[in-house]
Protein backbone atom coordinates (compact mmCIF):
# COMPACT_ATOMS: atom_id res chain seq x y z
CA UNK A 1 0.00 0.00 0.00
CA UNK A 2 1.86 3.93 -1.32
CA UNK A 3 1.90 5.96 1.89
CA UNK A 4 1.25 9.59 2.35
CA UNK A 5 4.32 9.76 3.86
CA UNK A 6 6.51 8.36 0.99
CA UNK A 7 6.13 10.46 -2.16
CA UNK A 8 7.75 13.25 -4.79
CA UNK A 9 6.69 16.66 -3.86
CA UNK A 10 7.19 19.13 -6.92
CA UNK A 11 7.12 22.70 -7.90
CA UNK A 12 7.07 24.51 -11.24
CA UNK A 13 7.41 28.20 -12.45
CA UNK A 14 6.24 28.89 -15.28
CA UNK A 15 5.86 31.45 -18.17
CA UNK A 16 2.25 32.31 -17.66
CA UNK A 17 -1.35 30.41 -16.84
CA UNK A 18 -1.79 28.12 -19.35
CA UNK A 19 0.14 25.39 -21.38
CA UNK A 20 -2.81 25.26 -23.58
CA UNK A 21 -1.79 29.50 -24.61
CA UNK A 22 1.92 28.74 -25.28
CA UNK A 23 2.99 29.02 -21.86
CA UNK A 24 6.01 26.75 -20.45
CA UNK A 25 7.54 25.62 -17.40
CA UNK A 26 10.73 27.70 -16.76
CA UNK A 27 12.05 26.23 -13.75
CA UNK A 28 11.58 22.42 -11.97
CA UNK A 29 11.75 21.75 -7.72
CA UNK A 30 11.17 18.83 -6.56
CA UNK A 31 12.12 16.80 -3.45
CA UNK A 32 10.90 13.37 -2.58
CA UNK A 33 10.39 12.09 0.99
CA UNK A 34 10.60 8.87 2.61
CA UNK A 35 8.48 8.40 5.74
CA UNK A 36 8.43 11.85 6.43
CA UNK A 37 11.96 12.67 6.14
CA UNK A 38 13.43 14.75 2.73
CA UNK A 39 15.93 11.54 1.11
CA UNK A 40 16.09 13.45 -2.37
CA UNK A 41 15.78 16.60 -4.51
CA UNK A 42 15.58 17.93 -8.08
CA UNK A 43 16.46 21.55 -9.70
CA UNK A 44 16.26 22.57 -12.98
CA UNK A 45 15.63 25.75 -14.96
CA UNK A 46 14.40 25.55 -18.30
CA UNK A 47 15.10 27.33 -21.41
CA UNK A 48 11.39 27.59 -22.66
CA UNK A 49 12.78 28.75 -26.39
CA UNK A 50 11.31 32.68 -25.94
CA UNK A 51 12.08 35.86 -23.57
CA UNK A 52 10.15 36.02 -20.59
CA UNK A 53 7.81 38.37 -19.23
CA UNK A 54 9.39 41.08 -17.20
CA UNK A 55 6.10 40.35 -14.57
CA UNK A 56 7.08 36.71 -14.26
CA UNK A 57 11.35 37.89 -14.45
CA UNK A 58 9.92 39.77 -10.84
CA UNK A 59 7.53 37.45 -9.50
CA UNK A 60 9.82 34.54 -9.64
CA UNK A 61 13.25 35.84 -9.62
CA UNK A 62 14.58 34.40 -12.36
CA UNK A 63 15.77 35.87 -15.09
CA UNK A 64 16.27 35.99 -19.16
CA UNK A 65 19.75 35.95 -18.64
CA UNK A 66 19.53 32.89 -16.34
CA UNK A 67 17.23 30.81 -18.67
CA UNK A 68 19.75 31.79 -21.78
CA UNK A 69 22.25 28.83 -20.96
CA UNK A 70 19.60 26.51 -19.38
CA UNK A 71 18.86 23.34 -20.57
CA UNK A 72 15.84 22.94 -22.63
CA UNK A 73 12.85 21.38 -21.71
CA UNK A 74 12.75 18.25 -23.55
CA UNK A 75 16.28 17.49 -21.82
CA UNK A 76 15.20 18.53 -18.52
CA UNK A 77 12.05 16.73 -18.42
CA UNK A 78 13.73 13.59 -19.28
CA UNK A 79 15.53 13.83 -16.73
CA UNK A 80 12.59 14.75 -14.48
CA UNK A 81 10.20 11.83 -15.92
CA UNK A 82 13.21 9.42 -14.36
CA UNK A 83 13.15 11.07 -11.53
CA UNK A 84 9.80 10.73 -10.76
CA UNK A 85 9.60 7.16 -11.91
CA UNK A 86 6.02 5.65 -10.50
CA UNK A 87 5.59 7.77 -7.45
CA UNK A 88 2.82 9.24 -6.10
CA UNK A 89 3.08 13.21 -5.96
CA UNK A 90 1.85 16.07 -4.71
CA UNK A 91 1.86 19.98 -5.62
CA UNK A 92 0.15 22.97 -4.22
CA UNK A 93 -2.51 24.14 -6.22
CA UNK A 94 -2.00 20.92 -7.87
CA UNK A 95 -4.58 21.15 -10.76
CA UNK A 96 -2.46 23.73 -11.82
CA UNK A 97 1.23 22.02 -12.15
CA UNK A 98 -0.20 18.77 -13.45
CA UNK A 99 -1.47 20.63 -16.60
CA UNK A 100 2.15 21.80 -17.22
CA UNK A 101 3.47 18.45 -16.60
CA UNK A 102 1.15 16.66 -18.87
CA UNK A 103 1.93 19.06 -21.50
CA UNK A 104 5.80 19.33 -20.99
CA UNK A 105 5.90 15.41 -20.92
CA UNK A 106 3.48 14.59 -23.94
CA UNK A 107 6.04 17.00 -25.93
CA UNK A 108 8.33 14.31 -25.17
CA UNK A 109 6.71 11.00 -25.39
CA UNK A 110 6.60 10.26 -21.82
CA UNK A 111 4.29 9.68 -18.88
CA UNK A 112 4.26 8.47 -15.33
CA UNK A 113 2.39 6.01 -13.63
CA UNK A 114 2.07 7.42 -10.37
CA UNK A 115 -1.25 9.74 -9.14
CA UNK A 116 -1.00 13.18 -8.09
CA UNK A 117 -3.28 14.79 -5.20
CA UNK A 118 -3.31 18.45 -3.66
CA UNK A 119 -1.84 20.00 -0.97
CA UNK A 120 -3.94 23.29 -0.77
CA UNK A 121 -7.53 20.76 -1.06
CA UNK A 122 -6.20 18.82 1.99
CA UNK A 123 -5.15 22.05 4.22
CA UNK A 124 -8.49 23.59 3.88
CA UNK A 125 -10.08 20.32 4.83
CA UNK A 126 -7.22 19.41 7.66
CA UNK A 127 -6.23 23.16 8.55
CA UNK A 128 -9.68 24.91 9.22
CA UNK A 129 -8.42 27.32 11.25
CA UNK A 130 -5.67 29.06 9.12
CA UNK A 131 -6.00 32.56 7.80
CA UNK A 132 -5.96 31.19 4.43
CA UNK A 133 -4.83 28.58 2.13
CA UNK A 134 -1.75 29.78 0.25
CA UNK A 135 1.52 28.44 0.91
CA UNK A 136 3.23 31.20 2.90
CA UNK A 137 0.58 31.77 5.13
CA UNK A 138 0.40 27.78 5.60
CA UNK A 139 4.24 27.98 6.93
CA UNK A 140 3.89 30.79 8.94
CA UNK A 141 0.30 29.34 10.70
CA UNK A 142 2.25 25.90 11.52
CA UNK A 143 5.57 27.69 12.44
CA UNK A 144 7.64 26.44 9.90
CA UNK A 145 11.16 27.98 10.01
CA UNK A 146 11.89 29.29 6.76
CA UNK A 147 14.84 31.61 5.43
CA UNK A 148 14.62 31.24 1.44
CA UNK A 149 12.46 33.17 -1.29
CA UNK A 150 9.07 31.63 -2.40
CA UNK A 151 8.12 31.75 -6.31
CA UNK A 152 10.99 29.47 -6.44
CA UNK A 153 10.30 25.95 -7.77
CA UNK A 154 12.61 24.51 -5.15
CA UNK A 155 12.10 26.58 -1.96
CA UNK A 156 8.46 25.81 -2.74
CA UNK A 157 8.39 22.12 -2.83
CA UNK A 158 10.33 21.50 0.30
CA UNK A 159 8.34 23.96 2.26
CA UNK A 160 4.76 22.04 0.60
CA UNK A 161 6.85 18.60 1.81
CA UNK A 162 7.07 20.47 5.45
CA UNK A 163 3.60 21.63 5.57
CA UNK A 164 2.28 17.98 3.83
CA UNK A 165 4.46 16.19 6.86
CA UNK A 166 3.12 18.92 9.47
CA UNK A 167 -0.95 17.99 8.30
CA UNK A 168 -0.01 14.15 8.38
CA UNK A 169 1.50 14.17 11.81
CA UNK A 170 -1.91 16.41 13.11
CA UNK A 171 -4.05 13.41 11.47
CA UNK A 172 -2.09 10.89 13.11
CA UNK A 173 -2.27 12.83 16.09
CA UNK A 174 -5.66 13.76 16.36
CA UNK A 175 -7.47 10.27 14.83
CA UNK A 176 -4.85 7.35 16.34
CA UNK A 177 -3.99 6.54 12.61
CA UNK A 178 -0.37 4.94 12.84
CA UNK A 179 0.00 4.97 8.85
CA UNK A 180 -1.75 7.49 6.42
CA UNK A 181 -2.57 5.73 2.96
CA UNK A 182 -2.34 7.91 -0.17
CA UNK A 183 -5.53 7.35 -0.88
CA UNK A 184 -7.09 8.33 2.14
CA UNK A 185 -6.11 12.21 1.39
CA UNK A 186 -7.15 11.51 -1.80
CA UNK A 187 -10.64 10.49 -0.25
CA UNK A 188 -10.04 13.68 2.56
CA UNK A 189 -10.05 16.08 -0.79
CA UNK A 190 -12.95 15.05 -2.63
CA UNK A 191 -14.84 14.98 1.05
CA UNK A 192 -16.96 17.90 1.71
CA UNK A 193 -15.01 19.85 4.41
CA UNK A 194 -17.56 18.95 7.11
CA UNK A 195 -17.83 15.49 7.23
CA UNK A 196 -13.90 15.29 7.15
CA UNK A 197 -13.40 14.63 10.55
CA UNK A 198 -16.18 11.80 10.87
CA UNK A 199 -14.69 9.97 8.23
CA UNK A 200 -11.02 10.14 10.08
CA UNK A 201 -13.04 9.44 13.06
CA UNK A 202 -14.65 6.66 11.39
CA UNK A 203 -10.69 5.43 9.65
CA UNK A 204 -8.79 5.72 12.84
CA UNK A 205 -10.72 2.98 14.52
CA UNK A 206 -9.98 0.42 11.97
CA UNK A 207 -6.59 -1.67 11.02
CA UNK A 208 -4.56 0.18 7.72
Amino acid sequence: MSMADSIIIFDFETTGLSPDMGDRIIEIGAVRIEKGHIVDQFQALMNPGSRISSFIEDYTGITNAMLRDADSCSNVMYRFADFISNSNMVAHNASFDKRFLDSELQNIGRSYSGEITCSLLASRRLLPSAPDYKLGTLVKFLCIENSGSFHRALYDAEMTAKVWVAMLSTVREHYSLANIPFSLIQKINKTPKKSVSKLLARMGNISL
